[in-house]
């Protein structure tokens, strides 16, 4: 099966201890969201999880780790946008993500590792022109360190307009814009494009919208066929990538990105990374009485194939 870091957090920036030490211990527990005394059981044991999927901002944490966690596959998408700490608070400079990135490309592959740019904002400061030419700059950087790159726009949640109603959403004609020059710039670089938002009308201009999470990226990691089971996770109508079982917690990521749809307020952040213990199951809190706790199925979707010498 494929374990999941970072949808709901960024636990490669904040939590690599933890994470190790469930790695160690090889077990997670995972409360539900919207159901906080539901919790399922996660064995971490790569006999039974055939990729870990990692989406972070800041991997260098994790990198003292990278000999350990070579027992498992993986997959790493970095999201580098070049954007300023009135957006991103406490993301690091570009510059050092760019140099962590081709540093991680070497350790694990260029086949393991995507580039994420999004999300997509666009105002006074940060242009149509400044995106194309932040993104060019980065490409340049990257080529040949990966073969893909992912952009989105901004989704303005109803929770994002009431935190920050300054953001707004691109126009129709500025999007079209952006994505084809971004496509220019990716094909002028071995890179390619997919789009990681709502934009599905995109597709007209020749941009990729199947998702930017895609079994064949998993497969291309491990060098190994998976056959998976149905995707019942993704949104339809919306995202088609291929999601499963996601260890991260919602309300704990500390980049404080003002375009979050995974934290609420800084101040509900900063508790629960406060109440955050390294030694503990859950990545925040621990155990309570009137928990149920599920063991998930899980199982190998390695497709083992025969070969003409297996049939001699």
């Amino acid at each position: 099966m494929i374990i999941n870091t970072g949808q709901r957090t960024d636990i490669p920036a904040f939590y690599s201890k933890w994470f190790m030490n469930r790695i160690k211990e090889g077990f997670v527990y995972v409360r539900n969201p919207y159901a906080p005394s539901l919790v399922t059981k996660y064995i971490l044991d790569p006999k039974l999880v055939d990729v870990i999927g990692f989406c972070t901002k800041n991997p260098r944490p994790l990198f003292p780790y990278l000999e350990e966690l070579k027992r498992f596959g993986q997959f790493w998408y970095i999201t580098i946008t070049g954007l300023g700490r009135d957006m991103e608070p406490n993301v690091p400079p570009a510059e050092q993500v760019i140099a962590d990135f081709r540093y991680l490309s070497g350790q694990i592959g260029k086949n393991a590792i995507g580039w994420r740019y999004t999300p997509i904002i666009v105002n006074e400061k940060y242009t149509v022109e400044k995106h194309i030419q932040t993104f060019r700059k980065i490409a340049e950087q990257l080529k040949g360190y990966t073969h893909l790159a992912v952009f989105g726009f901004v989704d303005l949640y109803d929770k994002l307009k009431r935190n920050h109603p300054e953001l707004q959403d691109a126009n129709r004609e500025d999007k079209i814009r952006i994505a084809q020059a971004f496509r220019q710039i990716a094909r002028q670089n071995d890179m390619e494009l997919r789009l990681c938002s709502k934009e599905k009308w995109l597709k007209e201009y020749g941009i990729d919208i199947n998702g930017c999470m895609r079994i064949e990226d998993y497969e291309k990691a491990i060098s190994r066929p998976l056959s998976v089971p149905k995707n019942t996770q993704a949104r339809k109508g919306y995202c088609t990538c291929y999601l499963s079982g996601d260890i991260g917690a919602y309300h704990t990521c500390m980049h404080l990105c003002k375009y979050c749809y995974a934290n609420g307020n800084v101040s509900q952040v900063e508790k629960n990374f406060c109440n955050h213990d390294p030694k503990s199951p859950f990545l925040i809190g621990k155990l309570q009485p009137n928990d149920q706790i599920r063991l998930a199925h899980q199982e190998s979707w390695i497709r083992l194939e025969k070969t003409l010498f297996d049939e001699e």
